[in-house]
């Protein structure tokens, strides 16, 4: 596989229907796992076919970001909305929450304080269940399957950032049949606890919060987005 065709596997949902898609998943009778796609999982794709499978293993993945707006321009692809997984997953959550009276919450994700600042903000302050984000995969699946309610709709946020979350999430989907929804919501759960901030609206609606994210994490984003971007951009010239 290569990264070129992993867009063909992203759900590009116009603004219109985000909503339906929304109610779509807090419905879902069976496992079903989302992921989103930003430059990073592409770069990560591009030289791994294991995480090119852990994506594509993925029931929906959503587009996020500038760069792979770019990416589908390149292939004549219509990019839809941007669907990133700070703003949309505290929605799904939200909305969940009315239809379901008694959700089952579990995350896996980050470190203490922030893990249990950022779950009992995102989850609204319901009752959860964690772990960190730094347990073998098998922790985490054992874990699940001690939690995992069979009379619940289910959610769980993965926190662990890619390509970790998409591994697990493949685990997690394949554990039981209970009406679960497995997100992996990369750094959800630091934005929600205020351990990292979200760019100003400017940088966001310009497509420039990887730039407001490398001047706070110098050090932190430089691989990722000094070193990634042109990379991102051979990659997507060469379609690898």
């Amino acid at each position: 596989m290569n990264s070129s065709s992993i867009l063909e596997k992203v759900s590009y949902i116009e603004k219109s229907k985000v909503d339906d898609f929304i109610n779509y998943l807090i419905n879902v009778n069976q496992p079903t796992s989302l992921g989103f796609l930003n430059q990073h999982g592409y770069n990560l794709i591009a030289k791994s076919t294991e995480i090119d499978e852990s994506f594509r293993q993925l029931d929906y993945v959503l587009r996020d970001g500038i760069g792979i707006k770019i990416a589908c321009k390149y292939n004549r692809i219509s990019a839809g909305e941007n669907l990133n997984g700070t703003d949309l997953i505290p929605s799904i959550i939200k909305q969940a929450q009315f239809i379901h009276s008694d959700i089952n919450f579990i995350v896996y994700g980050t470190v203490e304080p922030w893990l249990s600042i950022g779950a009992n903000k995102l989850f609204l302050g319901n009752d959860y269940q964690s772990l960190d984000g730094f347990k073998d995969d098998e922790a985490y699946l054992d874990h699940f399957k001690e939690n995992c309610r069979d009379e619940r709709f289910n959610i769980v946020v993965l926190a662990m950032g890619m390509p970790k979350q998409e591994r697990v999430a493949k685990l997690l989907k394949h554990a039981n049949s209970a009406r679960t929804l497995i997100i992996c919501g990369g750094a959800i759960i630091d934005f929600q606890a205020g351990r990292h901030s979200r760019a100003p609206d400017f940088y966001r609606n310009n497509g420039l919060e990887w730039l407001y994210r490398l001047s706070k994490e110098p050090k932190r984003m430089f691989s990722r987005y000094v070193v990634g971007i042109p990379i991102f951009f051979a990659n997507v010239a060469l379609r690898k």
